[in-house]
């Protein structure tokens, strides 16, 4: 980064625009800068302007980070970097993405750029937006919250919230408060369903949503949370019919911890060396994809010997 030397000012306009990612408004250096200096740097090549009234401080490509910076500045004030944009910025992992995301206060215009996905809001208080992080960004709950609400599908919407709260970046009650003031927005009930798995795992999975299944394939009834032995102790079946050596699990969030998903894979590949067919599912699909599941059931219980 090239910084204009001029008196004892250089340090601190250098600090600066350390601090903004050397993106910057006029405004933002006037009380060190003039107007021509800022011009000569740019005439001079070293600095060089990037959306209207907007530059950065050297003549080299754009970062990601510098580039929402820009789109930052190139919106009305009250705007904040949003969704899953924000949500990285705060740690979140696996959900890169390369458009930035801002929201903007409801009624005001919306700023032009490529790469840049706006939304408008009326809820942009201190409850939702950081109010001392930089660049400005909407908090995790709310961040996460609109992510899943802006996904292009629902399994990734509720891949969203889960990784939060696997991730420990966020508590289910922030993640509830924060869809409370978020009014009406797509998905709502995914977010609301996703929420109470990742709070309470298969336990918040109704049975009569299993049991719905089975009953409309005409399924035997199974035995529920049967116990069978293995080498490191004793195991607890969602469902299972021993007669056929079918089981099926049911998984809810917890199954996303790395050290808990290891022992659930050791645990089923035991029963399955035992005879059994193990048959695997979310609870999001045992509510929404309640025919793939019960065809599943159905062939492995037929394999298993059923006649039904």
């Amino acid at each position: 980064m090239n910084t204009p030397q001029h008196g004892d000012h250089a340090q601190e306009v250098h600090d600066l625009l350390r601090r903004q990612d050397f993106v910057f408004r006029y405004s933002d250096v006037s009380a060190w800068l003039t107007w021509s200096q800022v011009r000569q740097e740019i005439r001079a090549g070293r600095w060089r302007r990037v959306h209207r009234g907007i530059y950065v401080a050297h003549n080299g490509p754009v970062s990601r980070q510098q580039e929402r910076r820009i789109c930052l500045l190139a919106a009305p004030p009250g705007s904040a970097l949003a969704g899953l944009t924000a949500a990285e910025l705060d740690g979140l992992e696996g959900f890169s993405v390369n458009d930035a995301y801002l929201v903007v206060p409801a009624g005001l215009r919306r700023p032009e750029r490529p790469g840049l996905i706006t939304k408008l809001s009326h809820w942009l208080g201190p409850e939702d937006v950081h109010p001392a992080r930089e660049p400005r960004r909407t908090r995790m709950a709310r961040s996460l919250v609109d992510g899943a609400s802006w996904s292009t599908s629902d399994n990734y919407a509720r891949a969203i919230i889960l990784a939060g709260v696997q991730q420990r970046l966020v508590r289910c009650a922030d993640l509830r408060d924060a869809l409370s003031r978020r009014g009406p927005c797509f998905r709502h009930a995914l977010i609301v369903e996703s929420i109470d798995d990742a709070e309470g795992g298969i336990a918040s999975l109704p049975e009569r949503e299993f049991d719905l299944i089975r009953r409309r394939c005409r399924l035997p009834e199974p035995r529920r949370q049967a116990i069978v032995q293995g080498p490191d102790g004793r195991h607890y079946l969602d469902a299972d019919w021993p007669v056929f050596g079918v089981t099926a699990e049911v998984h809810g969030s917890q199954h996303l911890e790395v050290v808990t998903w290891n022992a659930d894979l050791d645990r089923l590949a035991v029963i399955a060396a035992h005879g059994r067919r193990v048959l695997q599912f979310t609870s999001h699909a045992v509510r929404h994809q309640r025919e793939r599941v019960g065809t599943l059931l159905t062939d492995a219980l037929r394999h298993g010997g059923w006649r039904g």
